[in-house]
C-alpha cells in the first residue's frame, strides 16, 4: 500500500470519527449537548463573548465541506497531487482535534478544551499557510478545499475566544478590575486585527472573513437581545465584523486588479 493510499484512508477515518464526535456533541447518542455540558459554561448566555445559539449552525456547512473534501481527495487526479500530500494529514489532525474538543467538553474539562482548541487553531494556521502557498488545481479544488478550510479557520478564530472566556469565567476570573464589556471589546479588537492580517496574507479570501463575521454578528445578536446584555460588546463585535469584511473585500479587489503587487 502506497503512502498516498494510507493518507487517503487516514483522512477518511478521521472524518468518520469527527462526525461521530459531532453526533455525540449534539446529544444524538444520548450525550449532553455542548450548550448544556460542563455546567452550561458554553451556552449562549454564559459569557459576553458567547455567540447566540444559531451561530453554531455553521458547523453543518463545515462538516459538509469536510465530507466533500474527504470524497474529493479520493479522486484519481488527487491521489498524488502535491496539495493533497501537503494538506491531507493536517486536515485529518484537525478533524481528530475537533472530536477531542467535543469529548473534553463532554467530560467537563474546560481548561483541557481550551488547550485542544488552541492546538486546533495552530493546525488550521498551518493549513492556511499551505493552501495559500499552493494554488488550487481547479475551481472544484478551490471551493472544496480552500473554501472549507477557510470557513473552518474563520469560525475557530471566534470559537477560541468564546471557549477561553467560558473557561476563565468558570474558573472565577474577576476581570482584574475591568468590566466584562471592556475585556470583551479588547478581545474583539484582537480578532479584528487577526481577521485583517488573514485577509492580507490570504489575498482577500472571502470564506475566512465570512466565517469570522458570521460568528461576530451572532455575538452582536446575543449581547443585544439575550443575556448578559452588553452594548459595549455588541458594538465592538459589530465594528470588528464590518472591518474584517470590508478589508477583505478591498484587498481581494486590489489583488485582482493588481495581481503583481
Amino acid at each position: 500500500m502506497t503512502s498516498d493510499r494510507v493518507r487517503q484512508i487516514g483522512v477518511t477515518i478521521a472524518f468518520v470519527l469527527c462526525i461521530v464526535g459531532s453526533a455525540i456533541g449534539s446529544g444524538a447518542f444520548g450525550g449532553t449537548p455542548i450548550s448544556e455540558a460542563a455546567g452550561g459554561a458554553l451556552s449562549s448566555d454564559a459569557t459576553p463573548l458567547a455567540p447566540a445559539g444559531s451561530a453554531f449552525s455553521i458547523w453543518s456547512v463545515i462538516y459538509a465541506g469536510l465530507g466533500a473534501y474527504t470524497v474529493y481527495q479520493w479522486f484519481p487526479s488527487q491521489r498524488t497531487a502535491l496539495r493533497q500530500r501537503r494538506l491531507g494529514w493536517w486536515i485529518a489532525a484537525s478533524m481528530l482535534l475537533n472530536a477531542a474538543w467535543i469529548l473534553s467538553v463532554q467530560a467537563g474539562l474546560l481548561a483541557g478544551s481550551v488547550l485542544v482548541i488552541l492546538v486546533l487553531l495552530a493546525v488550521l494556521a498551518v493549513l492556511f499557510t499551505i493552501f495559500t502557498s499552493i494554488k488550487p488545481t481547479s475551481v472544484t479544488d478551490g471551493i472544496v478545499t480552500d473554501g472549507t478550510l477557510g470557513l473552518y479557520l474563520g469560525w475557530v478564530c471566534v470559537a477560541v475566544c468564546a471557549n477561553t472566556a467560558a473557561a476563565l469565567v468558570a474558573a472565577g476570573f474577576g476581570g482584574l478590575g475591568l468590566p466584562p464589556g471592556a475585556w470583551a471589546a479588547l478581545v474583539l479588537a484582537v480578532v479584528a486585527v487577526i481577521g485583517v492580517l488573514l485577509a492580507f496574507r490570504g489575498s482577500g479570501r472571502l470564506a475566512i472573513a465570512a466565517a469570522i463575521s458570521w460568528g461576530l454578528a451572532w455575538i452582536v445578536v446575543g449581547r443585544s437581545f439575550g443575556t448578559p446584555e452588553s452594548t459595549t460588546t455588541a458594538v465592538a463585535a459589530g465594528l470588528a465584523a464590518v472591518i474584517i469584511f470590508f478589508a477583505t473585500v478591498a484587498i481581494r479587489i486590489r489583488r485582482r486588479s493588481h495581481p503583481a503587487t
